[in-house]
């Protein structure tokens, strides 16, 4: 099982920020306490999943004393687990200064921290080019590279590649978003449209469970954090879904390769 895990966008509007919530909801919806770290400083993306005033972000605790708690916001999401959001949101001023190479190591520092207090640790991360980014790859146990189901997507997850390889770090996970049936990322995990797209409607695979969106989200999950769910869908709506037809043709858990 993977208890730090970083979602990296392959290429700008990738929708990682949204799987990030989609994935930690899933894992809460199970009873998992989870925490998503925002290293996506410029788009400030994490935060507009937060109700309520920010006063106390997560470039504040990499560059000054701030406190982990106050940084820390209750999703709104009904869930048997707690999932809590630590975003960005600050002038570009401290944005600037948490991009430091001393600012990087307390990145590290604070993903080491929320293992400790929560069951999984989810790192909203951008394409790997500055040095809070590189700090989130090679802090956590698995990367997850989350790409547009398209042929750009294709070209953009093989540049990342071998950025993540140049850093010492490989991609354990490769999730296409929004795909279509036979979309060119065949070694990818297909998630598909949900429906929504306004940031009060995500999760949308839970607390209501659907037909397509939440199986896939499930099989994202165990995928990218080597664990098995137990999701009980309602009983009549979902007997005829396969959970495998999201998995790329050969695919095996992380704890089952050589």
């Amino acid at each position: 099982m993977n208890r730090t895990t970083a979602f990296v966008a392959a290429t700008g509007r990738a929708g990682t920020t949204r799987l990030c919530v989609e994935t930690a909801a899933m894992l809460s919806h199970v009873g998992r306490d989870v925490v998503i770290l925002d290293a996506a400083f410029a788009t400030q993306g994490l935060a507009r999943h937060v109700s309520g005033r920010i006063d106390t972000d997560i470039t504040a605790l990499l560059t000054e004393d701030g406190d982990f708690d106050d940084a820390l916001f209750h999703h709104s999401v009904e869930t048997a687990g707690r999932l809590a959001l630590c975003p960005a949101y600050a002038p570009f001023e401290r944005f600037a200064r948490a991009k430091t190479a001393g600012a990087a190591e307390a990145f590290e520092s604070l993903v080491e921290r929320a293992a400790t207090e929560f069951d999984h640790v989810v790192v909203d991360t951008p394409p790997v080019a500055a040095n809070q980014a590189v700090a989130a790859v090679t802090a956590v146990e698995s990367v997850a590279v989350v790409a547009p189901a398209s042929r750009h997507g294709t070209d953009a997850v093989q540049g990342m590649r071998g950025r993540l390889a140049d850093l010492g770090t490989n991609v354990d996970v490769v999730l296409a978003n929004r795909a279509d049936e036979g979309h060119p990322l065949g070694e990818a995990i297909g998630i598909p449209t949900s429906g929504e797209t306004a940031a009060e409607s995500v999760p949308a695979s839970v607390p209501e469970l659907d037909t397509s969106f939440s199986p896939a989200i499930v099989a994202a999950v165990e995928a990218t954090f080597d664990v098995s769910l137990d999701v009980e869908f309602p009983e009549g709506r979902f007997a005829d879904i396969d959970p495998n037809e999201y998995l790329p043709q050969n695919y095996l858990p992380k704890s089952l390769r050589n």
